[in-house]
């Protein structure tokens, strides 16, 4: 048996929380990152008897639309999948089971679901430094947890998770540009995995292709991409929904 871990990580945080995940598993994962331009990305080779950790961030309550079409052109071969939705300590709302639906439509086998917080990729003083050493103990502990359930999983129900169908709206924006800080230095346009970025003006934002991942932001190494005065309107109107610590969740399936 293989361990795949496959993110889609614009800022990190969901990257770390499926690798805290992974050391629970006690395995050194195959890692495929979706977070990358198209003509990057290596499809893994994925067996039935294989475990896939799929973690993707939750953006205003659904997982990324560009991120749910690069991992449909993974073959599961029937394999058995964990589905990992991180979010900034709002809400997940509807991204679980979304992708409980997305994983099972495409043949995997799902065995649990994760729920888990990072460091929110706008107001970023929401979950700020998460996940930290406090989750990373409980991720691993989780990772444990599901590697210990693998056996007899074909005589559990299905999963039963949080959120609605048909899942909220998904919307977009706010959308970077860069200030008078930039050097041009094309460090942006390199690591966009939306191609949102113009190679020829690098200081602005195709609106159309960019999906508000803020990858841009947390890469700037002048700190020149930002989203103006909208930081400070999204920070204010999260204070009472993001007041406090949110925990993370672990479900698994139940037993027939």
């Amino acid at each position: 048996m293989k361990i795949h871990q496959i993110t889609f990580s614009p800022t990190g945080g969901t990257r770390r929380v499926c690798e805290y995940i992974c050391e629970g598993i006690d395995a050194r994962p195959l890692v495929t990152d979706l977070c990358v331009k198209q003509g990057q990305i290596r499809v893994p080779d994925i067996h039935e008897e294989d475990l896939v950790i799929i973690a993707m961030p939750v953006f205003a309550g659904r997982v990324p639309a560009l991120a749910v079409e690069r991992f449909k052109h993974i073959q599961s071969n029937h394999a058995r999948c964990v589905v990992v939705a991180v979010y900034g300590n709002r809400a997940y709302d509807d991204a679980l089971l979304e992708m409980q639906d997305v994983a099972t439509e495409m043949g995997f086998r799902l065995i649990a679901a994760v729920s888990a917080v990072a460091e929110h990729s706008i107001a970023r003083v929401y979950a700020a430094g998460r996940p930290d050493a406090e989750d990373r103990k409980e991720l691993a502990a989780f990772g444990a947890a599901i590697i210990n359930k693998l056996e007899d999983t074909d005589t559990y129900m299905p999963l039963s998770l949080p959120g609605n169908r048909p899942y909220r709206a998904g919307n977009t924006g706010p959308f970077p540009t860069a200030d008078e800080r930039c050097t041009d230095c094309g460090t942006c346009q390199e690591l966009c995995p939306a191609d949102a970025i113009p190679a020829d003006n690098l200081r602005s934002v195709n609106k159309e292709a960019c999906i508000s991942c803020m990858r841009c932001l947390s890469v700037c190494p002048t700190k020149a991409r930002n989203i103006g005065h909208v930081e400070m309107m999204v920070t204010e109107k999260l204070k009472t929904l993001c007041a406090t610590r949110k925990s993370n969740e672990l479900f698994f399936k139940r037993k027939k």
